[in-house]
């Protein structure tokens, strides 16, 4: 059978394999699914080693997206501009670099939320690797203003540098946002990781009816939904359907069918 896998370091706590087997179930698909622990500063040999045993395609996660993108001969438009790959695809004897996260973002929102993005006033918190990895599918949606906040604005300020091209896209600091109102608010930063972090954005950025949407996800509310439940947001989703979502993608690349993606979202989350 066709073999596929994630690497990361850690990678014991990927739900990766839960899921890619789930939806092999679903579509009828051969194919194994595994964790693979990569030494750090050995990715590309970890790659070479997967694809000369008969490995299809990898799952990239931290640290290694940035060294996955660079072993690559082919990069997807998305993957180049995230700067970062979580998924490759061989192709006769080279991989192909892509970058899902931003499209199963837009999907969990549009598909499984019904939040409509075109024309509509959308905050970004944070500004590194997962914001951009996001921006390039957000703009494509055609919102009517995307606001990246961050609390360092050089940081933000280049990623409006980057992008700006594609869409009205601005950067504002945390404490230059008051009497704003955004319809959605992603929150793209690790602060709600840590309880002692700062959280440098004050209340009242939420519009009647915004949607509150954490790229973390865990079995609890993270801290940025507390935060947004607090003031009275009732819409509001972790990152889980984010997961599931950007992984149907990397298995549409695989294997050429979309998978269900009902299934996964059961198996890991029974009372979603």
């Amino acid at each position: 059978m066709d073999r596929y896998a994630v690497v990361g370091n850690p990678v014991a706590q990927s739900k990766s394999p839960s899921i890619h087997e789930a939806f092999a179930r679903a579509t009828g698909q051969a194919m194994t699914y595994e964790r693979i622990l990569g030494p750090l500063g050995a990715f590309a040999e970890t790659a070479r080693r997967f694809a000369e045993e008969g490995g299809r395609g990898l799952n990239v996660t931290a640290p290694f997206k940035r060294d996955a993108l660079a072993i690559a001969a082919r990069a997807s438009e998305r993957a180049q501009a995230a700067g970062a790959c979580n998924t490759l695809a061989r192709e006769g004897d080279t991989w192909y670099a892509d970058n899902t996260d931003g499209a199963g973002l837009v999907r969990d929102l549009t598909v499984n939320r019904g939040v409509a993005l075109a024309g509509i006033d959308v905050l970004l918190l944070g500004a590194g690797g997962a914001a951009r990895g996001v921006l390039l599918p957000l703009l494509a949606q055609q919102p009517r203003a995307i606001v990246i906040s961050n609390r360092t604005a050089s940081k933000a300020d280049a990623l409006v540098e980057r992008f700006g091209a594609r869409g009205p896209l601005t950067a504002v600091p945390p404490g230059a946002l008051g009497g704003r109102r955004f319809d959605v608010v992603i929150n793209a930063t690790s602060a709600g990781l840590d309880p002692n972090a700062v959280w440098p954005w004050s209340e009242g950025l939420f519009a009647n009816g915004a949607f509150a949407y954490d790229m973390i996800y865990g079995d609890a509310p993270t801290r940025f939904i507390r935060w947004a439940s607090g003031q009275g947001v009732e819409r509001t989703a972790d990152g889980l359907g984010m997961l599931v979502e950007q992984a149907a993608e990397s298995f549409f690349l695989w294997r050429g069918v979309r998978p269900p993606t009902a299934d996964a979202f059961e198996l890991l989350r029974p009372t979603r």
